[in-house]
């Protein structure tokens, strides 16, 4: 198989499923959501991952006061922490690369990211939030917006993401992106720029005009 290289000036990371595990964190919180609303968590767990939780609130149960379901889902989930950590090599990969030159992009609300980071281990340099813009992904807001903050053109930006939602958000931007499966079967993302099962899979290296990525 032949090697996909990338050029570029920023590496932008979704969060969860991305660079932490948090699946048992996110699906306890939601299942009690659900539970307590009437709703089959198994139907309607897969229909959440990669997107703002008040989207899918809203999706979910458009007749509840979404504010009032959204802030008891972010304080859930603020507060179980229980069993996140950083995928394999995620915080080696993090490690080698320059402050300026990467961010965090989630769908999370900033209380829900922050404990997840700190419980991961992981301090960001920079992050865009799921309340940081109107529209949540998969539109391209969350990507254009960490590319405006860090003032390099979308087309320098390589996006690293773990869900079809993710991946077509930073397709939508106008940036490539790389899908992460931690050796997940996931034909649903198959449409990324590259694919990688683990950070092991992708050589880093970092020259005066950028970075080089190569999967």
């Amino acid at each position: 198989m032949h090697s996909k290289v990338f050029t570029c000036k920023a590496i932008l990371f979704d969060l969860d499923g991305t660079l932490i595990d948090s699946i048992a964190s996110v699906d306890r919180a939601w299942s009690k959501w659900m539970l307590k609303n009437g709703l089959e968590p198994a139907l309607n767990l897969p229909l959440i991952h990669g997107r703002r939780s008040i989207d899918s609130v809203r999706a979910l149960t458009p007749y509840l006061n979404i504010e009032e379901e959204d802030a008891w889902l972010r304080n859930t989930e603020t507060h179980d922490t229980e069993g996140v950590i950083a995928l394999e090599g995620a915080l080696q990969f993090l490690a080698l690369l320059p402050t300026h030159s990467w961010s965090i992009v989630t769908s999370g609300t900033s209380e829900v990211a922050k404990a997840r980071m700190k419980a991961a281990g992981i301090v960001a340099p920079q992050a865009v939030y799921g309340e940081d813009v109107l529209h949540g992904k998969p539109a391209p807001d969350p990507y254009l917006l960490a590319a405006n903050r860090m003032a390099i053109d979308p087309s320098d930006c390589l996006v690293f993401e773990d869900t079809a939602a993710g991946v077509r958000s930073g397709h939508a931007a106008g940036m490539k992106v790389v899908a992460v499966t931690m050796g997940q079967v996931r034909p649903d993302i198959l449409f990324a720029d590259a694919v990688i099962s683990t950070y092991k899979n992708a050589l880093l290296e970092c020259n005066e005009s950028g970075l080089i990525v190569t999967i």
